[in-house]
């Protein structure tokens, strides 16, 4: 199955159906006057959220979407049939955006939630509404109206409450699958996850949240080494960062050094995204004696100086993970409560969400214009390109 997170799409919805201009002809009833119908109303473009869709890989090689246009009226004040909607079904966490303005349509987070994207022209008016007490014999009759066209980027952020992050073999995937029903591939090589993986984490009963495990960053990501920075949009929705850290790396590098190196490049990506409550998260704690754990959690930390939540785990062995899990939801909670009881901390945390995807966009856009204009100089300076730039739409296999 291909993950497709980002696609280009237009659309044209239907035109309205042309008014009928005619006029009643019965046998004695010479003059019966005007009875042309109205024509009916072209069809809409409508964006529906699918929980049953995960991907945009529909829209990857079908890029184009037209609605039908209206009936045209008849005689007998006969309206033409309206044309039906055309709906996309996009994944959760869907952002509908238009390409020309840059205007943000809509975001799609809910189950069912609709967006029209592109209304259906309105259907011409029949000659019986221009009668009238000097004008009983109208001949006029309008066409109808077009119906809007567009060109749309549909842009998908998983939807989770907590976002892992870290270097590559740092061992999110194993803490996904220790704590959730997820079953991510594990393996003892770099970038194993190649697409984001969400598992639904059960705390208590009817009590869980949503963790998102995003592909692993290295030292340059901002620049598009590895697999680049674009999958961390997809921590764009998160109400906490988890940052994994190899307590016990077997190339023996530094752990601070790997704080850094994710540092650095969530700043290259959204400055307003480290703004996020970010919990750092030691892990492959079963490798050390509990002396050892403590002495190079302290010496991390005095050396970060890092002020936040530190936790001990083994994502392997299911160390630590419960309390991990409980104070998570507990924060979840509160938070939640907390916006629902103040107006003013829930515009903010929007504007906050607003700005970390419009930075996010900025440098994508940026590297994406960066990667162009190299391949142009190794071309010899052309300015052909060939419509498939991998960094404006990644697919991979999963």
């Amino acid at each position: 199955m291909r993950f497709v997170d980002e696609v280009s799409i237009k659309v044209e919805a239907g035109a309205g159906g042309n008014g009928c201009s005619s006029f009643r002809r019965e046998k004695f009833i010479p003059f019966g006057g005007p009875d042309g119908g109205d024509g009916g109303a072209g069809g809409d473009i409508v964006v529906l959220a699918d929980a049953n869709t995960n991907t945009l890989v529909d829209y990857r090689y079908t890029r184009s979407f037209r609605a039908e246009r209206g009936q045209n009226g008849s005689g007998a004040n006969c309206t033409g049939r309206g044309a039906p909607e055309v709906l996309l079904r996009v994944p959760l966490g869907t952002t509908v955006i238009d390409e020309d303005s840059g205007e943000l349509l809509g975001d799609l987070l809910e189950a069912g939630q609709r967006l029209r994207v592109a209304a259906g022209g309105r259907g011409g008016l029949g000659n019986t509404h221009f009668k009238s007490s000097t004008q009983r014999a109208p001949t006029k009759a309008l066409p109808g109206l077009p119906g809007e066209e567009r060109s749309l980027r549909l842009e998908l952020k998983v939807v989770a409450d907590v976002g892992l992050l870290g270097l590559p073999n740092a061992g999110k995937s194993t803490l996904l699958r220790a704590v959730s029903a997820a079953r991510p591939k594990v393996a003892d090589y770099p970038f194993t996850t190649l697409v984001p993986n969400l598992g639904v984490v059960d705390v208590d009963r009817h009590r869980s949240f949503v963790m998102a495990d995003v592909p692993g960053l290295i030292a340059g990501a901002a620049q598009g080494a590895g697999l680049g920075i674009r999958f961390l949009k997809h921590l764009a929705r998160t109400r906490i960062l988890v940052h994994l850290v190899d307590l016990c790396p077997v190339d023996d590098s530094d752990p601070a050094e790997a704080v850094r190196t994710i540092e650095a490049e969530l700043a290259a990506y959204s400055p307003a995204l480290l703004r996020l409550p970010r919990w750092l998260v030691l892990n492959k704690i079963d490798a050390l004696s509990e002396e050892e754990q403590r002495e190079r959690r302290d010496k991390l930390v005095a050396e970060l100086g890092f002020g936040g939540p530190v936790y001990l785990i083994s994502g392997l062995a299911g160390l630590g993970t419960q309390s991990l899990c409980r104070d998570l939801l507990q924060l979840i909670e509160s938070e939640r409560q907390r916006l629902l009881e103040d107006p003013q901390a829930a515009q903010e945390e929007h504007d906050l969400r607003l700005r970390i995807q419009e930075e996010g966009r900025a440098r994508i856009d940026a590297l994406a214009a960066e990667r162009r204009a190299a391949r142009q100089r190794a071309a010899g300076g052309g300015d052909e390109d060939d419509g498939d730039d991998a960094d404006v739409e990644s697919v991979y296999v999963r």
